[in-house]
């Protein structure tokens, strides 16, 4: 320390003397130290260039950090050769910290720092230094740059960043074995001196670990370190910077060390002989008790199996492990009667499931106990001698028939009458009844096979010392078959059979069911009724396999004659009684082809003499109904398209009135004739004859007495009524012509007879043949009336 300070006050006085020695420069550096030769222009003299010497040179200063003095701290001083000591030169300082840590002297060029410094916060400054005329205020050097470094002093501790740790190691580990490593770091610069050098120690946990001073790499100091005797540690590791020498500065960390288990334990029981009491009526699969060994070992290795040892209670007992406890769970795997044996012992074996080699040499890793049960005795409920039972009885057997018996016993020491009952929750209990002190079954109901073949019910057994205690058990009765009922035949009982059959044909295979229930090899016997032997048209063969065919006798049937026979077959069955039947097959007689297939029968025999099948048939009846349909359709739509066209008249159906596209007289016509006199209601009322068909005969309408002055007329519409109604193309109704008063200012003059004379003869129609074409029709039909009238005179 002493010396160190000596350094730093050498240092001081060298600066502050005005001395400038540069230090000697690092490799990297050697350019900024060497002097180079700069071409400058000074101002005031020739314009020409010329080579001017470099006035300064320096690489780097240096201040010490932590600096705690009342006066700035010197770090050195600028000079040029340009500067003749006549203040005409100014030094300026630029760069990091320029003016706020460093200051210079713009005269002298000395540099200060004003403030303590931290390596650690920042190791350097860079700055740039330059030195100008003081009247011009032009630069008389080319601007240097230079470096201040912060000098290193131990201030900063070593620290564990990481810590506190948690590390463990297998217990029972040999000397030597790796547990963890740790690190300190230190600020300091580790450049300089040994500030930062640090050399690792243990302040507690010794002597079970040791760590290596330079690597901080924790070792086990001790062999067999018993996980179960001590399982945690603490350490203190410590960090001591200077190499650990007297002054250094020291950082400290806690590892906490944990001994993890390794299978170095056999489990043991804690007693060598272990009571149970169990009562005889413990279910089977139910636990009866629980034995346990202590392993001191952890987790997996702590895992402990059970078996018993074969001997006394193998076969009676088993053990299983409770993988939450670690116990073993003994458990009933048949069940116990005190009245049979009323103890067991035998011996329990412990051991663990996961070995370690390492330490087989310390003996076997299990253990063994003797376990002994005794059985309580327990108030039991009888016990059947079965349990079950099966009883035939044959059907229809009498009421009150006994047809078995149960039996249970009271297996306890002081032994107790039984007593038993159907349980009524069954199906058979109103169909069975039993004897209550005996156990004797008898049937309460007649039974029939082929209502009921089987009853299941169950009887109940209680001990008259405690009616609770109950047992029970099932019962199958077995209804036996007997033969009460005839065989029938179990096919259809019509059949065919084709006109060119040939006699002993087989046209059916007839076989046989009964409803008993037949014991096995009964035979069915096929044969033709007596009645029906007498005059054979078919026969019966019987095949001795329950089967039988239909055989022909005759050589071709003919339908024209008789179409259906009846053939009486009698079966007979081989149980006894013998119950045999009668069943009558239908035979019928139908048109087949040569290879046998029946082609038609009944009435396709009729309808297709010519061989159409029963789908031809159906689908000419399907034509004929279409064509039919179509017919009729169209007669309605005809009768329908005229009854539309009958009912097109504007305003009345009973008039066609003919118009004439003539010109009237316009609205001064107001003499024209008023012919709604034609048009009496009263005249149309009386005169009701039908107009939408053609009358039979003719009938005319009729006639009414004439109206004066309207004779004219009167004939017209007569006459046109009398050639329609002799008209055959005329249609079924009248067409009424209407003649009007034409109206003033025609070049016929009006027609109407209003103004003609009062006698037809005085009336000259020659005229209308003079108006033209159009006047044609009715100068024809007065020029013919004028003629009628002329041969009238004559």
């Amino acid at each position: 320390m002493l010396t160190r300070n000596c350094l730093f006050l050498l240092l001081w006085v060298l600066f502050d003397g005005g001395l400038l020695i540069p230090l000697q420069p690092q490799p990297q550096q050697t350019l900024a130290t060497e002097s180079r030769e700069n071409v400058i222009h000074l101002p005031g003299r020739q314009s020409h260039f010329h080579r001017v010497k470099r006035g300064w040179v320096w690489n780097q200063f240096f201040v010490l950090e932590e600096y705690m003095g009342s006066e700035p701290q010197y770090v050195g001083k600028l000079h040029s050769d340009l500067d003749k000591g006549e203040g005409a030169v100014k030094y300026t300082l630029s760069g990091d910290g320029a003016g706020t840590v460093f200051t210079i002297d713009e005269t002298t060029g000395d540099i200060h720092a004003i403030r303590s410094l931290d390596r650690e916060e920042k190791p350097f400054y860079t700055l740039r230094a330059q030195a100008v005329d003081i009247e011009t205020r032009k630069p008389l050097e080319p601007e240097s740059e230079f470096i201040i470094k912060v000098q290193d002093i131990n201030d900063n501790e070593p620290k564990f960043l990481d810590g506190p740790y948690v590390a463990s190691v297998p217990e029972m580990s040999p000397v030597g074995a790796y547990v963890l490593q740790v690190k300190a770091t230190d600020a300091d610069d580790p450049t300089y001196g040994n500030s930062a050098r640090v050399v690792y120690s243990i302040l507690q946990g010794q002597p079970y670990f040791s760590i290596d001073p330079k690597t901080g790499v924790i070792r086990t100091a001790l062999p067999n370190m018993d996980r179960e005797v001590k399982e945690q540690y603490q350490v203190l590791i410590q960090a001591k910077d200077m190499g650990g020498q007297l002054g250094g500065l020291a950082g400290t960390t806690i590892v906490n060390i944990t001994l993890t288990d390794v299978n170095d334990n056999p489990p043991r029981f804690p007693k060598s002989i272990f009571h149970l009491k169990v009562p005889e009526s413990s279910p089977v699969g139910s636990a009866i008790g629980r034995i346990r060994a202590v392993d001191p070992d952890f987790g997996k290795n702590a895992e402990i199996e059970y078996n018993i040892v074969p001997g006394d209670g193998g076969n009676l007992f088993d053990i299983v492990t409770d993988e939450d406890t670690q116990e073993g769970v003994i458990k009933l795997k048949k069940p116990l009667d005190f009245e049979t044996k009323k103890a067991y012992t035998f011996k329990v074996e412990a051991s663990n499931l996961h070995l370690d080699h390492r330490f087989h040499s310390m003996g076997p890793f299990k253990d063994t106990a003797t376990l002994k049960i005794s059985v309580l005795d327990v108030d039991e409920p009888p016990v059947f001698s079965k349990p079950l039972y099966t009883m035939e009885v044959y059907e229809d057997t009498p009421v009150g028939t006994i047809i078995g018996a149960v039996t249970a016993q009271d297996l306890d020491v002081g032994s107790s009458a039984v007593r038993y009952f159907i349980d009524w929750k069954s199906d058979g209990d109103s169909y069975f009844t039993i004897d209550g002190n005996e156990g004797t079954i008898a049937t309460n109901e007649l039974l029939d096979r082929e209502s009921t073949s089987q009853y299941n019910f169950s009887i109940i057994a209680s001990k008259v010392s405690n009616p609770l205690l109950t047992s029970k058990v099932n019962v199958l009765i077995n209804v036996l078959d007997v033969n009460e009922f005839p065989p029938e035949i179990s096919v259809p009982y019509d059949t065919a059979v084709c006109e060119n059959a040939k006699p002993g044909q087989i046209i059916q295979i007839v076989s046989a069911a009964d409803r008993d229930l037949s014991p096995a090899g009964q035979q069915f016997a096929f044969r033709v009724s007596p009645e029906a032997a007498i005059k054979p048209n078919f026969t019966v063969r019987d095949f001795r396999n329950n089967t039988a065919g239909i055989e022909t006798r005759r050589n071709g049937y003919s339908r024209r004659q008789q179409e259906l026979y009846f053939l009486p077959v009698v079966i007979e069955d081989s149980s006894y009684p013998i119950q045999s039947s009668t069943n009558t097959m239908t035979i019928r007689v139908c048109r087949c082809d040569s290879d046998g297939t029946i082609l038609s029968c009944n009435v396709e025999a009729i309808f297709l003499p010519v061989g159409l099948s029963t789908g031809a048939l159906i689908a000419i009846l399907l034509c004929i109904v279409i064509l039919l349909a179509i017919v009729v359709l169209y007669v309605a739509l005809r009768r329908q398209k005229k009854k539309d066209t009958l009912m097109t008249s504007k305003e009345d159906i009973r008039d066609n009135v003919i118009h004439y596209d003539d010109e009237g007289g316009g609205e001064e016509d107001t003499q024209a004739f008023d012919i709604g006199a034609l048009r009496n209601p009263k005249v149309i009322e009386d005169n009701k004859i039908r107009r939408d068909i053609k009358p039979d005969s003719l009938c005319l309408p009729r006639q009414r007495p004439a109206v004066e002055d309207n004779t004219d007329i009167r004939d017209f519409i007569n006459q046109r009524l009398q050639e329609n109604d002799l008209d055959p193309t005329a249609p079924p109704y009248d067409s009424l012509a209407t003649y009007a008063y034409e109206g003033n200012g025609s070049v016929a003059e009006s027609l109407s007879s209003i103004d003609s004379l009062t006698t037809e003869a005085d009336q000259d129609y020659d005229f209308l043949t003079d108006w033209g074409p159009r006047f044609k029709v009715l100068a024809d039909m007065f020029g013919e009336e004028e003629s009628h009238l002329g041969e009238s005179e004559s």
